[in-house]
Formats: C-alpha cells, sequence, structure tokens
C-alpha cells in the first residue's frame, strides 16, 4: 500500500501540477529621459563607494559606522528580512505533503445516537500523509510572492540604511552648522562687551549722548539673547543624533569645523535608466509588485476545486495490548472540494487582489517619479548654493569692513553711531546666514548621493562587487 501510494505521489507531483493561474510578473516600463537637467558629469565610477568618507572627517565616519550597527531602525528592517525568510519557508511548505500522527482511544455503548447492548472499545494510531496537489499553481504563486516579499525585505534594510546615513549626516553637519553659530554669537558678545564700555566711558565724560549707550545695550542684549538659543538648539541636535545612534542622549564629538569640512568633488550622475536599478527603493517597490501580481493568481486558484489525498497505514483494534500485535490497518483517498455558490465571494476576492495590484502599479510609479525629483531638487541645490554661497562670503567680507571703517569714522566723530549700529547687525546677520549656508551646500552633497542610491554601505559589499566586475 505505501509503495503504491508513493507511487502516485510522484505521478501526481510530475503530471497534475501543470496550471499556473494569474499574470506572471513583468516590470512596468518606465520613460526615463537621455540626461538630468542639471547634471554636468555623467561617469558612474565615484557613486560607487563609502560616500560619506569623501567629507574627510574622522568623527562623521565613526558615526555612521555606530549608526549601521546600533540604530534601532535598522536592527528592525533586519529582522524583517528573516521574518520574511521564515515565511517564505513556510509558504513554500503547502507544496509538499504533510505527514501527521493521528490516534484515537474510545470505550462506550453508543451506537450512532442509539444505545447499544453491549459496550465497545476503539483503539486506533496512525500516521497519516496528505497532500493537497497544487493543480492550479495556489501555492506556487503565494511562494513566488513570499520570495518576492524577502527580496524586497532586503532592499528595504538598504533602503533605511541610505536613509539613516544621509540623516546622520545631516544631523552632524547641523550640530557643527549650529556650534560655528554659537561662536559667531560669543565672539559678537564679546565685541559688543567691550564697545559698550567704551561707549560708557564716552558717556561719563559727556562726551556722547546717553542714545548712544542705549543702542550699545541693544546690540549687545542681541548677541546675549543668541548664544543660548544656539545652546539649546545644539542640545537638541545632540539628543536627535544620538537617537540615530541607537543610544542615550549624550554629547557628541566634533571633527572639522563646518566651514572646514572637505567638499566632495564633482559627483558623476550615471544615465538616468541607471536611477531604476540602483535605488533600492525603487526595486523595493518593484518586488512589493511582484508579490502583489501573484496574489492574483492565488485568489483565482481559490475560485477552482482543491484535490486532497490522504493515506493512512498504522494500527487499530478494539483492545488496546492488540494495537500493535494486530494486522496493519490502512486507508487511501482523494477529495475534491472546491467552491460552488458564494455569493460571488470568491470572485470578488480576485478583483480586490487586481485592484491592489493597481494600487501597487502606481505606487511603483510614483516611486521612480519622486526618485527622479530627488535627484533633480539635489543637483539643483548644489549648483545654486554654491553660487549662493560664494556671493554671501563677498557679502560678509564688505560687512565686515564696512563695520571696521564705521568704527573708525565714529570715533573720529565723522559719523553717529547709528551707522555703526546698521553695518554691526549686518554683519553679525551675514555671517550667521553663511554658516546657514554652508550646512545647506554640504547637505545638498548629501542629498544627491541619497538619491542617486548611495553607494557600498559595507567593505564586504565592495569586496563582492569588484569580484562581479572582475570575473568572465
Amino acid at each position: 500500500m505505501i509503495r503504491e501510494f508513493a507511487i502516485i505521489l510522484l505521478i501526481c507531483s510530475l503530471v497534475l501540477p501543470g496550471c499556473l493561474l494569474g499574470p506572471d510578473f513583468k516590470r512596468p516600463v518606465v520613460a526615463t529621459k537621455e540626461e538630468y537637467r542639471f547634471g554636468t558629469v555623467t561617469g558612474d565610477s565615484p557613486v560607487n563607494l563609502q560616500w560619506w568618507e569623501l567629507f574627510d572627517d574622522p568623527v562623521l565616519a565613526s558615526l555612521v559606522t555606530t549608526a549601521l550597527q546600533e540604530n534601532k531602525d535598522v536592527l528592525i528592517a533586519a529582522s524583517r528580512i528573516e521574518e520574511a525568510r521564515a515565511f517564505l519557508g513556510f509558504t513554500r511548505a503547502d507544496q509538499y505533503p504533510r505527514l501527521d500522527i493521528e490516534g484515537d482511544a474510545a470505550r462506550g455503548n453508543l451506537a450512532g445516537t442509539a444505545r447499544a447492548p453491549f459496550t465497545d472499545n476503539n483503539f486506533y494510531i496512525a500516521p497519516v500523509l496528505s497532500w493537497e496537489i497544487d493543480f492550479w499553481g495556489k501555492f506556487r504563486r503565494a511562494t513566488e510572492s513570499a520570495r518576492a516579499e524577502l527580496l524586497a525585505s532586503e532592499y528595504g534594510l538598504r533602503t533605511v540604511q541610505i536613509s539613516l546615513i544621509s540623516e546622520v549626516i545631516g544631523t552632524y553637519f547641523l550640530l557643527l552648522d549650529y556650534h560655528q553659530r554659537l561662536e559667531v554669537s560669543r565672539r559678537t558678545l564679546d565685541s559688543r562687551v567691550k564697545s559698550l564700555k567704551i561707549i560708557q566711558l564716552r558717556f561719563d565724560y559727556g562726551i556722547v549722548p546717553e542714545l548712544d549707550v542705549n543702542q550699545a545695550q541693544i546690540l549687545m542684549e542681541v548677541a546675549a539673547a543668541a548664544i543660548p538659543f544656539y545652546e539649546r538648539s545644539i542640545s537638541k541636535t545632540e539628543n536627535a543624533l544620538s537617537i540615530l545612534l541607537g543610544r542615550l542622549p549624550d554629547t557628541i564629538q566634533k571633527g572639522s569645523p563646518l566651514d572646514k569640512q572637505s567638499i566632495p568633488p564633482d559627483i558623476p550622475t550615471g544615465l538616468p535608466a541607471s536611477l531604476l536599478t540602483r535605488r533600492p527603493d525603487i526595486m523595493q517597490s518593484s518586488y512589493l509588485l511582484q508579490a502583489q501580481s501573484a496574489r492574483i493568481g492565488t485568489a483565482q486558484a481559490l475560485r477552482l476545486p482543491a484535490i486532497r489525498l490522504t493515506g493512512r497505514y498504522g494500527g487499530a483494534s478494539d483492545e488496546l495490548d492488540a494495537l500493535t500485535s494486530g494486522g496493519a490497518a490502512w486507508s487511501a483517498g482523494g477529495s475534491l472540494v472546491g467552491p460552488l455558490f458564494d455569493f460571488k465571494q470568491s470572485a470578488q476576492r480576485v478583483e480586490v487582489e487586481r485592484e491592489r495590484t493597481k494600487q501597487a502599479v502606481l505606487a511603483y510609479e510614483n516611486t521612480v517619479l519622486l526618485a527622479f525629483r530627488e535627484v533633480e531638487d539635489a543637483l539643483v541645490e548644489i549648483q545654486t548654493y554654491r553660487e549662493e554661497m560664494a556671493a554671501i562670503e563677498r557679502r560678509t567680507k564688505a560687512a565686515r569692513n564696512a563695520t571696521n571703517l564705521s568704527r573708525e569714522r565714529y570715533d573720529k566723530g565723522v559719523t553717529s553711531f547709528l551707522e555703526v549700529l546698521d553695518n554691526e547687525r549686518i554683519l553679525f546677520d551675514v555671517e550667521l546666514e553663511l554658516s546657514q549656508i554652508q550646512q545647506d551646500y554640504l547637505n545638498a552633497y548629501v542629498k544627491l548621493y541619497k538619491a542617486l542610491g548611495g553607494g557600498w554601505i559595507s567593505k564586504e559589499e565592495r569586496e563582492t562587487a569588484k569580484a562581479q566586475s572582475t570575473s568572465p
């Protein structure tokens, strides 16, 4: 019996599962331009590296390494990969026969719904081999969906990693910006305290009016008020960066000052079409679409009958001590179960999956559109921030010179203190603005690397890529 049943299983596994319902997945074709609007360098190699090292700040590199190892969102994303891998194994197992054990022990005088004139014993134990033949491809489509979700989760981890790297670097540059603005505020306050003392002495000797003293006090307090503001901003930014590192809020070590950070070389953007395979979020969206598309086939298969084979081979007896010594008991059979009339529930299930697939297509296309937008935005930011920063640097130099000249004119009695007041206010504002634009300029590079899909996350990835590129 066992041999015959095994032969039946083998024949069924080779012959019957030939049908596969549902559409075979084809990735949607998205039209791309031949080049980016603001791209000037079209090479591709410098992107494929641990790009944060281009800023040449060891502290920054250490922060990125720590975040990749300890950030909780990264650990969650890595755990989701293992969850998806386990779910794939769980789903794939439905394609194969299953072996269970059944046992039963009963004693009584109930025969159907009537009382029997005698007491009967019944003992039974046997392995049960059962198999639902995947004739319509229900389990194969479910496995295809689970496999695509596994790949999507792997790209999801990379998406989280690239976003994390960008956020860590951006927050670090923001922290340096606040430190630099704090230094400007303290330097300005020291200068204004000295100026106030001089003006106070001049007022005491009747050289200048009290109005000059009050205006000098106003200038001093403006700088004084900026100091606690930036101290507070520094602390909050350190707290945010600590969380990104997966740690409790704490002080963050600084590396090179903001205005001493290395500017990366011009970044080759590559061809726009390469973005579709480089961006992990696009690939993640693509595999999620494939997973959803496979669910259409699963839903279609549920509308059709399921073929199940069952076999038992064990022992049965009316006496417990004869359960194993008596003759073998066996049974083999098949069943056909399927929906007959369910008020279109099965049909509507297919329509649900079709509509969800349409939504997944639109989500994929929208992910692609947003990716191209991010690249274009980052390219124009680099170009315009560079020009804007150069203008502000020239403005800062002029404001500093104008402030020195106005002080000399005031000391010689050529002009009023209002001129000094106006120039010092302009100088303070433009120095703060310069720090802000330096941070924005550096972060524009961060945005571009992220928009292009980043580079290698680890040395292992880099070595693997090198091996693949050199292999015949």
